[in-house]
């Protein structure tokens, strides 16, 4: 049975604590696969302990002696929510052997494949649709015999794809050259990709819209993950709407490879700096908030949207926002859920040709609120901070929050909220 949390926060609402957030479950993913296409020749460490990654790397272990072996009948990989997990072993059960059924839970079966699925139908692997079309489950048989190295593939749905694919080019006999068809979102996550692969000796050309790599072999290497800057964006959140906060984040790089350390400037909003320390970074509450009229573009850090929103909504800050397109198809449709939850307190979010608005003017914090949370971990992380400023916030199925942040609430104690379980 699904519990629910009540969070409340007693006293002055002052704030100072050291959180050691688990490892980013972005980099996490990327080097799991980086580490089984190379063979275990590259390493990984600082693992997080996030659902995600805990399931992406029980799968690996558990395909790595059926691969090296002819799989007659079709094994199921079941990723269960797992979005990342879903695109990255789509493309890396293309180039394995073996006869798979990729498959998930039934909002997985709702969330879109196809683009990436008819991009590795191109280049040769042999996959169709189990169910609806365009969708999981997946039958895929490998390895592919690859027809060609070129490669279009949209950039304004998922980065995640373009993930996928470059990172099995370097096993491919032809390479990759991709092609990005309009503009890309997310940028970052594919630099982040880009990035891990160098550190192991994969080297690529980027030219215009066209990423091209050759076929190469890895270098034997560590990849060492950094803490998670999604996870860190909801201390930020709590900075925020704290009266005083300090709250050190150690290990976290100023100069990192994820797109969502990009809050520690969007912050400055809100009042927020961040400075580094010996051990990682630090971030206080300046009690300045600055108005601005400026559309804030969330395009390349869309994971940072909920948190962003909910933030502005809370302070009465009637902002725009836009680059919110991929939201819809995540792990609910975060707009309408963002639109549904804020109601509660009084807040509209409206949408105007790809144009995100809040309007505050009917602010209000009852005594209690309850908060859904769609099977979404980043609602329940986004909204609990508003125990800061309503007396109990409850927050239901509070274990939705193992996908990225297994210790949110053990997180929320240290720095004096109160946690109870309905």
């Amino acid at each position: 049975m699904s519990k629910n949390a009540l969070v409340s926060f007693k006293g002055t609402k002052n704030i100072n604590t050291e959180i050691q957030l688990t490892g980013s479950k972005s980099e996490c993913n990327r080097a799991l696969i980086i580490s089984a296409l190379s063979k275990k020749l590259v390493k990984v460490e600082n693992l997080s302990n996030a659902a995600d990654t805990v399931t992406l790397n029980g799968i690996l272990n558990n395909l790595e002696e059926e691969l090296e072996v002819e799989i007659e009948e079709s094994k199921t990989v079941d990723v269960g929510p797992a979005g990342t997990a879903m695109r990255f072993l789509s493309a890396y059960l293309s180039a394995k052997n073996g006869n798979f059924l990729l498959t998930g839970t039934e909002r997985m079966k709702q969330r879109p494949i196809g683009i990436l699925a008819e991009a590795l139908k191109t280049i040769g692997a042999d996959i169709s649709y189990a169910e609806a079309e365009g969708f999981p489950p997946l039958n895929i048989v490998g390895p592919l015999d690859q027809k060609t190295s070129q490669v279009k593939i949209k950039g304004d749905i998922s980065s995640q794809y373009i993930s996928a694919l470059l990172m099995i080019a370097p096993i491919l006999p032809q390479g990759l050259t991709l092609e990005i068809e309009g503009e890309l979102t997310s940028k970052p996550y594919v630099d982040m990709t880009l990035d891990m692969l160098a550190e192991v000796g994969i080297k690529h050309t980027w030219n215009g819209n066209l990423i091209t790599i050759e076929p190469q072999v890895f270098k034997p290497g560590t990849l060492v993950v950094e803490p998670d800057w999604s996870a860190a964006s909801y201390w930020y959140s709590i900075a925020a709407l704290a009266d005083e906060a300090e709250i050190a984040l150690p290990a976290l790089k100023e100069k990192s490879l994820q797109g969502d350390s990009q809050i520690k400037n969007i912050m400055k909003i809100f009042g927020i700096a961040t400075s580094k320390t010996d051990k990682g970074i630090a971030i206080s509450n300046l009690g300045l908030t600055l108005d601005t009229n400026e559309v804030l573009d969330l395009k390349t850090c869309p994971d940072l949207a909920q948190t962003i929103v909910v933030i502005a909504a809370a302070l009465g800050k009637n902002m725009a926002f836009t680059g919110l397109e991929t939201l819809k198809i995540k792990e609910t449709d975060r707009i309408a859920a963002l639109q549904n939850e804020l109601a509660k307190i009084g807040v509209t979010l409206t949408e105007d040709n790809l144009i995100y608005t809040l309007n505050t003017d009917n602010l209000h914090f009852p005594e209690k609120v309850t908060f859904a949370t769609y099977e979404d971990h980043r609602m329940a992380m986004a909204f609990a901070p508003l125990a800061l400023l309503i007396n109990e916030v409850e927050i239901e199925e509070m274990q939705v929050v193992e996908k990225s942040y297994p210790f949110y609430w053990e997180d929320l104690k240290k720095a004096g909220f109160e946690i109870g379980i309905k």
